[in-house]
């Protein structure tokens, strides 16, 4: 197989970028099929948000592990979408910098001691705790979900008796 490889002449990338490309990559270099590979994974994380926010919580469908096939217009709609949500997190900054030297719970002004709780607010040394703040962010279900990942099910195979 590899002598196959060889034998015939490099190709350049589809996307005309001046770097070559290879079959494998479907005549993409490596670049460009690494951003084709991420724009299909957000495609399929929005159609799967899509469908999930549609169907009721009760029944599950199991479609939405299968790959699907995507129109050129509905990708441009979904790069909008991702693109308008990149903008909020970038103006979002901006109206929270603003409190950012300040406790928001004494409103005492904190300066670069102050502390940045996992609920996204700025608190100095006395009300860092998130017993102190009233604090909204859900710890149990974090530290549920990092158990989860960390210790996955193991279940052995059983054995047949003779």
């Amino acid at each position: 197989m590899a002598e196959e490889h060889r034998c015939q002449p490099p190709q350049l990338c589809v996307n005309n970028c001046g770097f070559f490309g290879s079959p494998t990559t479907q005549n993409l270099c490596s670049k460009c099929y690494r951003d084709l590979q991420i724009k299909e994974q957000q495609v399929l994380a929005l159609n799967q948000t899509l469908i999930s926010s549609s169907s009721s919580p009760s029944s599950s469908c199991p479609l939405s592990s299968l790959p699907v096939s995507v129109s050129p217009a509905h990708e441009a709609q979904v790069e909008r979408v991702i693109e308008a949500k990149e903008e909020e997190k970038e103006a979002a900054p901006s109206s929270a910098g603003a409190h950012a030297n300040k406790c928001m719970t004494c409103r005492r002004r904190v300066g670069l001691t102050g502390f940045q709780c996992r609920c996204g607010m700025t608190f100095c040394g006395t009300h860092r705790y998130p017993e102190q703040h009233a604090c909204g962010f859900d710890f149990r279900g974090m530290g549920k979900e990092q158990i989860a990942k960390a210790n996955p099910v193991v279940k052995a195979d059983k054995l047949q008796k003779i």
